[in-house]
């Protein structure tokens, strides 16, 4: 079977608009069989579920304003849920420590030949009588080792 020059590989039925949708949503309906009749529309016709409440309103179906309030809040709840997840991976790779070897305190990149280079131990080493930081005499702690 050959696919056409200018077919997709997404389902017409997802690529529909509006008024394609709700004309075809008429004979899909008479033959649903799921649960929830919001996230069935949503799924088979590729809209969100405000999308779809709005869509079945049109084609008679009536929905109480609690159960459209709900389903706002369980949308703005996800999108704050994702906007965290998305946070935390980004702040995972943020802190992820960055390469080094015995030779490069830290690793830039690697030529076309694979070397590294980068910023050696010895350019990272700082000179500790400019340093501000007093220095610690560790016997006087009292530190057991």
């Amino acid at each position: 079977m050959s696919k056409r020059k200018n077919s997709s590989s997404v389902p017409r039925h997802k690529r529909m608009a509006r008024p394609a949708r709700l004309q075809t949503a008429k004979h899909w309906l008479t033959s649903y069989i799921g649960k929830n009749i919001v996230s069935g529309y949503a799924k088979h016709f590729a809209v969100d579920l405000l999308c779809s409440v709005k869509e079945l309103e049109i084609l008679g179906y009536q929905f109480t304003p609690e159960y459209i309030e709900e389903l706002k809040r369980c949308i703005e709840s996800r999108i704050k849920q994702r906007k965290k997840r998305k946070k935390v991976s980004h702040d995972k790779e943020m802190n992820t420590p960055f390469e080094s070897d015995d030779r490069f305190f830290y690793i830039a990149g690697y030529t076309s030949g694979g070397a590294p280079y980068g910023v050696t131990w010895e350019e990272m080493e700082f000179d500790r009588s400019d340093s501000s930081v007093d220095s610690v005499d560790y016997e006087d702690e009292g530190i057991p080792f």
